[in-house]
């Protein structure tokens, strides 16, 4: 029986991040899309405090599922504009193809406007699960994209339609793919620090899964912001994972809390309802890019995102 021969992949237009200067310059303005979510807040702050001026658009000024979004933005941006996107409906608004549709509804009215009006530069929010973990424990920038689920397919959609109508205009292009993130504010209540923070404040009781045994990066809310704000300001191209740290099991995750709450709240184990899998990445890619960049310890932002939530 003859071997297998491995797949023949198309050339990728996009490469590992490179800067256009490698002193930082703030661009005329940010236009950044996403604005009522839970990252495009903290990349508005980040901006600010060094000094860009930004202008936040959400969906109660455009909705970019209607038909006359494409329109609407493409009014708003100018040529001296770096547009960022960080606009989606989140896992928690469905994983179906209703939602899916409407992920891809918002893409395509964002390539509308880009064709009609060509900012300087696009930075899109993507995400880690368009990388295909089932043959690597080790992902990177250069890993395989094969989403697992009608969520991730839509942001490899996305980026593949921006990535198109990107070169078709010659805007610069940048993709930013965030592991899960962390923080106060979040929307999204997705299974790890969030919900535990908030399963310790309201029931007093985190719940896990089997021994919680799954191994994860997470990163700070606000490392991503400073990661998107590098990005802009040295005027970066390419892909860049946002993914800081070593990973840390759920169930270490849990205890940490769990300390942070006091012996009123406990853990408790759930029966697992399927394999142990682990999720790792390597930041190389992040420390070439921006080597005088330091994360956020992942103690010192769970304290922070454990206090800011039980203020909320």
């Amino acid at each position: 029986m003859s071997k297998p021969q491995p797949a023949i992949l198309p050339p990728r237009s996009l490469k590992l991040l490179t800067h256009k200067t490698l002193s930082p310059v703030n661009p005329k303005r940010v236009l950044i899309l996403g604005a009522g979510g839970f990252l495009a807040p903290e990349i508005l702050r980040v901006l600010t405090e060094n000094g860009v001026a930004v202008r936040a658009i959400g969906s109660k000024q455009i909705d970019l599922t209607e038909p006359d979004a494409s329109n609407k933005l493409a009014r708003e941006i100018s040529a001296e504009d770096v547009v960022i996107m960080a606009a989606a409906l989140t896992p928690d608004k469905g994983r179906d193809i209703a939602t899916l549709m409407k992920n891809l509804k918002m893409a395509e009215n964002v390539c509308g406007a880009l064709g009609h009006s060509k900012p300087s530069a696009f930075i899109y929010i993507s995400s880690d699960g368009v990388y295909d973990a089932r043959f690597s424990s080790l992902l990177s920038e250069e890993s395989t994209c094969e989403p697992m689920d009608l969520y991730c397919l839509a942001h490899v959609a996305r980026e593949k339609m921006l990535d198109a109508t990107c070169r078709a205009a010659e805007i610069p292009l940048t993709l930013v793919r965030p592991c899960a993130i962390y923080g106060a504010g979040d929307t999204h209540n997705s299974y790890g620090p969030n919900r535990f923070i908030r399963m310790a404040h309201k029931d007093g009781k985190i719940k896990i899964f089997g021994g919680g045994e799954e191994k994860r990066h997470h990163v700070y809310v606000r490392d991503v912001a400073q990661i998107v704000y590098l990005c802009v300001v040295h005027g970066s191209t390419g892909i860049i994972n946002a993914v800081t740290g070593d990973p840390i099991t759920f169930g270490e995750v849990a205890e940490q809390i769990a300390t942070l709450a006091g012996p009123t709240v406990t853990v408790e184990n759930l029966p697992r309802g399927g394999p142990i899998t682990h999720r790792c990445f390597d930041t190389t890619a992040l420390t070439k890019a921006f080597p005088n960049f330091e994360s956020t310890p992942f103690e010192k932002g769970l304290a922070s995102t454990f206090s800011e939530t039980a203020k909320a």
